[in-house]
């Protein structure tokens, strides 16, 4: 047994140690370090115990006397390298979320798994749920598996590939809110409206894009916006024969007084046109006598009945003399010119009536 195990000579091993290791490797299995350590005795470590069964009976003359150069029926990896179409990085999961409990039971999130309650494409699992393989499958249902397993794969890449891109682009802290205060304590420059809009064209971009390839896209354009109005200033500037940045200054305040008087002409125009509009309303009766005399009012009805503005004071005075009469008890009758018809006597009261001259039971 010394002969064997070697142990106490090479090691400090005793027998009975390794035949406690040998116990114990096929008890707990490979990688059980504390178990084994436990097992053998309180007198090994389990750094102690996995460097001598390395050494001993992996590496050791042991180790290459009982495993094959060349293991048969090895798999191999077929996978590509990092950033492939089959590599394992692209579902390999992000670290956990930095929110409190609250906000891990508000967004349903498990930060142990980095996983959610409710996942993109939830019922994505049914692929494969119900599928086993057996012996007595055919070449069609094996592939026919195969193509269940191939779209279950595809469903999870692109599941983590929403999580990669909610991470990068700090969608989760939006959510919660606190990307405002983050904004508070780092203020960057005013967005305008335009560019707002700008970027809600451009959102189909950001699952192409890194957050940081997308701001600096986005300030790219906007630089290019200012030196493309900065190029049309220039050329301006060079179409009116300004050479020089200091003459531009002097061209700048007489352009502006100009667009001011400009402006203040056309605001004076606008107002003459409305009045001379007004006017233009009663072209037909302005010329006519009595029409100093008229209100505006008056001046409108006159113009829509097509009554000249003496026959329409003539009127005016008969009914409110008959209607004073009236109201003081003497008896009068009415003596209204004959080219005035009941349509006219019916408008000429309403008229009145509204105006406040005669009282409604009189018309």
């Amino acid at each position: 047994r010394f002969t064997l195990w070697g142990a106490e000579a090479e090691g400090g091993w005793s027998s009975r140690e390794e035949q406690l290791l040998l116990d114990a490797i096929e008890q707990f299995g490979f990688g059980n370090w504390e178990d084994m350590a436990a097992h053998v005795g309180a007198s090994r470590t389990p750094q102690e115990v996995m460097e001598h069964y390395v050494s001993m009976y992996i590496h050791g003359n042991l180790g290459k006397a009982c495993i094959p150069d060349t293991i048969p029926n090895r798999v191999t990896d077929h996978t590509c390298p990092s950033g492939g179409p089959l590599s394992p990085s692209l579902t390999t999961p992000l670290p956990p979320l930095d929110i409190s409990v609250a906000e891990q039971q508000q967004l349903g999130y498990m930060p142990l798994r980095d996983d959610y309650e409710i996942e993109y494409d939830q019922d994505a699992e049914t692929l494969i749920s119900g599928l086993s393989v057996n012996y007595d499958d055919d070449d069609v249902e094996i592939e026919l598996k195969r193509a269940h397993v191939d779209m279950y794969v595809r469903k999870l890449k692109e599941r983590q590939r929403r999580k990669n891109i909610a991470r990068d682009y700090n969608l989760v802290p939006a959510f919660l809110g606190k990307d405002k205060k983050d904004k508070e304590k780092t203020p960057k420059r005013k967005i305008t409206k335009e560019e707002k809009e700008l970027r809600l064209k451009l959102r189909p971009l950001y699952q192409f894009m890194s957050c940081k390839e997308f701001e600096d896209f986005f300030e790219n354009m906007h630089k290019e916006r200012i030196l493309r109005a900065k190029i049309r200033e220039l050329q301006r500037y060079r179409r009116n024969g300004i050479t020089k940045m200091e003459e531009s200054a002097e061209y700048e305040a007489a352009r502006h007084k100009r667009e001011k008087r400009k402006e203040n002409k056309n605001i004076a125009s606008s107002k003459r046109g409305k009045e001379e509009g007004k006017e233009g309303e009663f072209a037909a009766i302005e010329n006519l006598p009595g029409f100093e005399l008229l209100s505006d009012r008056e001046k409108v009805l006159c113009s829509s009945l097509n009554l000249s503005p003496a026959r329409y004071v003539t009127v005016k005075t008969i009914i409110i003399k008959d209607h004073l009469q009236k109201r003081q008890g003497i008896p009068s009758k009415s003596r209204l010119p004959s080219y005035l018809d009941k349509v006219l006597k019916k408008r000429i009261l309403n008229f009145l009536t509204e105006s406040g001259w005669i009282s409604r039971d009189a018309s």
